[in-house]
C-alpha cells in the first residue's frame, strides 16, 4: 500500500496531530525487511529539484538515527532522502516491541530527526531540525502521553543555522542541549542551553568554540540500538539482552524511487464519439 503525504513545514505543522490510526498503515514485521511506504508525487521533484524520467528514476532511501524505548513502546527517529536532498523526517513508533509499527507523526518535508529520549513512560522528546539547504531551525517534538500525540516546539524563536549535536533531559522539566551552529559560524561554534519548562522555552548557559559535553549523561548500557545491515541492506533495530543483541525488526533501506506520473490515457481515435444527451436512455 503507497501513501500520498501531506507536505507539512515546520511552520504549518498542527499543534494536535490527528490520531495516529489516522496517518499510516500498520506494518507488520515478518521477518524481513520491512518496506516503510513512500509515493514520491510531482510537487515532491519540483520542490528538491530532482530531474527523474520513467527510464532513469530517482533513488529514495530511508535513514534511521535512533531508538528509545518507553516499556513495550518504540520509537524509531530518521528521515526519507534522495542521493542529494532531505524530502522528509519520519517517527515510527510500536506498542508491541517492534512485531507491529506505525507512523506516529506526519512526515515534514526537509526535516531530519535525530535524537530520542523518554525521562518516563509518559514525557519524551525527539530533536530535529531543517536540512535544505543546510541544517538550520532546530526544533523538538515533545509528547506528555507516552506517544500518542506530539508537538513541536522551536528552539528558537527566528531563524537559525545550527543543528541539535546533544539533548539531556533530567526530568520532565529539566534538560540540556548543544548546538552545533556549523564551520562557518562567526562566532562560538557550540553552545549550550537549559530548559526549565520540558524544553517550552530554552535559557543559553554556555558557548565556546570548542566541543561542549553535557555532564549528567547516564552511563549505563544502551539496550536498544539502530545498526545498518549491509548483507541484507536494511536498518536493525535491536535489542541487548544477557550481553547479545538480537534483532527486533529491520527496515528496508530503499524506498520507491521519484518518477514523473504516467501520462493521462487518451481516448482512441477509433471510439465512437458520445451519443448526445437526447439519445441517451432514460434513468429509470
Amino acid at each position: 500500500m503507497l501513501l500520498t503525504w501531506a507536505p507539512l513545514s515546520a511552520q504549518d505543522l498542527p499543534q494536535k496531530p490527528p490520531d495516529t490510526a489516522l496517518l499510516s498503515p500498520v506494518l507488520q514485521n515478518t521477518g524481513k525487511p520491512i518496506q516503510t511506504p513512500f509515493h514520491c508525487t510531482g510537487q515532491d521533484m519540483q520542490w528538491a529539484g530532482m530531474s527523474c524520467t520513467a527510464e532513469e528514476p530517482c533513488p529514495v532511501y530511508l535513514e534511521l538515527s535512533a531508538v528509545e524505548a518507553a516499556g513495550n513502546k518504540l520509537f524509531v527517529a530518521g528521515d526519507i532522502h534522495s542521493q542529494t536532498v532531505t524530502l522528509y523526517s519520519i517517527l515510527i513508533g510500536s506498542d508491541d516491541l517492534g512485531r507491529t509499527w506505525q507512523e506516529v507523526h506526519p512526515r515534514i518535508r526537509g526535516a531530519g530527526l535525530d535524537h530520542v529520549q523518554f525521562i518516563d513512560l509518559e514525557n519524551g522528546w525527539v530533536s530535529g531540525e531543517a536540512l535544505s539547504p543546510l541544517p538550520q531551525d532546530p526544533f523538538l517534538l515533545l509528547t506528555d502521553d507516552g506517544g500518542k500525540s506530539w508537538r513541536q516546539q522551536p528552539i528558537f524563536s527566528e531563524t537559525r543555522v545550527g543543528s541539535i549535536q546533544q539533548m539531556q533531559f533530567r526530568s520532565k522539566n529539566e534538560g540540556s542541549l548543544v548546538m552545533d551552529r556549523g564551520q562557518g559560524s562567526e562566532t562560538e561554534r557550540f553552545e549550550l542551553y537549559e530548559s526549565l519548562n520540558g524544553g517550552q522555552s530554552w535559557t543559553i548557559k554556555e558557548a565556546s568554540r570548542r566541543p561542549i559535553a553535557l555532564k549528567d549523561v547516564p552511563s549505563s548500557p544502551a539496550l536498544w540500538r539502530v545498526q545498518a545491515d549491509g548483507p541484507s541492506q536494511s536498518y536493525r533495530i535491536e535489542h541487548q539482552q544477557g550481553g547479545r543483541w538480537t534483532v527486533a525488526s529491520q527496515f528496508a533501506v530503499s524506498l520507491e524511487p521519484c518518477r514523473p506520473e504516467p501520462p493521462a490515457a487518451e481516448p482512441s481515435p477509433d471510439a465512437p464519439p458520445p451519443a448526445p444527451d437526447s439519445l441517451r436512455s432514460p434513468k429509470k
